[in-house]
């Protein structure tokens, strides 16, 4: 739990200096990792939260959403998407 904790709160601070896509990037990343280590350890402590399999999908859901949302942050995004545009247009209206 501390290795995660410790990751994502690298990407919280690397949020707040100005560096949204890095920090965005390190938390999703931290939130797969705890996923591969629920899944692969046998003893993980606090990160147990509830039965193997919720944690596995919610841990791993979350880091993967967070991290495509990372790589299309605006300026510049890494991956278009090609009906995001519109889909934030017609929600933004």
């Amino acid at each position: 739990m501390l290795a995660v904790l410790a990751a994502t709160a690298a990407g919280l601070l690397a949020t707040a200096t100005g560096h949204p896509r890095a920090g965005c990037l390190m938390i999703g990343i931290a939130l797969v990792a705890g996923a591969v280590m629920r899944r692969l350890l046998p003893s993980v402590g606090m990160l147990a939260v509830r039965s193997r399999f919720t944690d596995m999908v919610t841990y791993g859901l979350l880091g993967v959403a967070i991290t495509l949302l990372a790589l299309v942050m605006e300026p510049k995004p890494v991956l278009h998407i090609p009906f995001l545009e519109s889909a934030v247009r017609f929600t933004v209206r």
